[in-house]
């Protein structure tokens, strides 16, 4: 009887009823009904189910729903557009040439030249200064004064500090375009900058929108710049890919809702849209 005492114990079943009917048996019965006890200890039955209830475990046991929402690929993001950033992205580094030249005009050192040249390039890609109120500050800085001469030389040889192309990016912004892809530029660019690049390269015309950072005085990482390029673009922030060379651009572009990438160099370049899914777009 020790068996069917375990079984009740185990199943919290009220032993009463079934203690009657085992002290009522003898011989032969007695034995069988420890037999089916031993059975129903020994080999598990799979519990019934219902339709919902099967559902609801398939569903539960998904990988899609088994995987945290930041770490989805964006492969199950649809991206119907694509924003350039242009220096470092569509363009390669600066000119080296043009870069000498323009600390020449000065007759400035390295670290003097560096130091000037960025300390109002926020403000110049901003709009609160023009190419020529930009070099004249420059100039300040270096405690120089320009001639009409050298602030021509310094415009000029600055635009083409920025004209070095990155051809595999320029090329595939075009397979793009081919594709019916939208492209877009988004640039912290100065006025006179703007008219060099698009005088230098017809093929900045066949980018859908461009977002140039002076024309609305405001400049990337400021979110704002980012729905205007959105809005120019007439997509929604969560279809469109970014692509920047800066850390904290990138940063606000998903602040922003658009999908981002870092831009170094283009063997990382391929590698990233690689990892995250989105080779599709590489070959549209």
């Amino acid at each position: 009887m020790s068996l069917l005492l375990l079984l009740l114990v185990l199943t919290e079943v009220n032993p009463t009823p079934t203690l009657v009917i085992l002290s009522a048996a003898n011989g032969p019965l007695y034995w069988l009904l420890q037999l089916l006890l031993l059975f129903v200890l020994v080999v598990p039955v799979k519990p019934l189910t219902t339709p919902y209830q099967q559902t609801a475990s398939a569903l539960a046991s998904h990988p899609i729903l088994r995987t945290p929402y930041n770490q989805l690929s964006m492969s199950q993001q649809t991206i119907t557009a694509v924003l350039f950033d242009y220096g470092m992205v569509l363009s390669g580094p600066p000119d080296p040439a043009a870069w000498i030249r323009l600390k020449q005009i000065f007759h400035a050192d390295e670290p003097a030249f560096h130091a000037a040249f960025w300390n109002h390039r926020d403000d110049y890609d901003r709009g609160a200064l023009n190419a020529v109120t930009y070099w004249q500050a420059v100039a300040n800085d270096l405690h120089q004064t320009l001639t009409p001469t050298q602030l021509a030389e310094l415009i000029a040889a600055d635009n083409i500090l920025w004209t070095q192309p990155n051809q595999p990016m320029i090329d595939w912004a075009a397979t793009l375009q081919r594709a019916n892809i939208k492209t877009g530029i988004l640039s912290n660019i100065g006025d006179e900058m703007e008219r060099g690049i698009l005088a230098h390269f017809p093929w900045l015309q066949n980018f859908n929108h461009h977002t140039f950072s002076h024309r609305l005085r405001m400049a990337k990482p400021d979110l704002a710049i980012y729905h205007h390029a959105a809005e120019g673009l007439a997509t929604p922030p969560s279809e469109i890919l970014f692509l920047d060379d800066r850390e904290e651009n990138i940063a606000a572009a998903r602040t922003a809702g658009m999908t981002a990438i870092q831009y170094t160099t283009h063997p990382a370049f391929i590698e990233s849209m690689t990892t995250q899914n989105l080779t599709h777009l590489l070959h549209p």
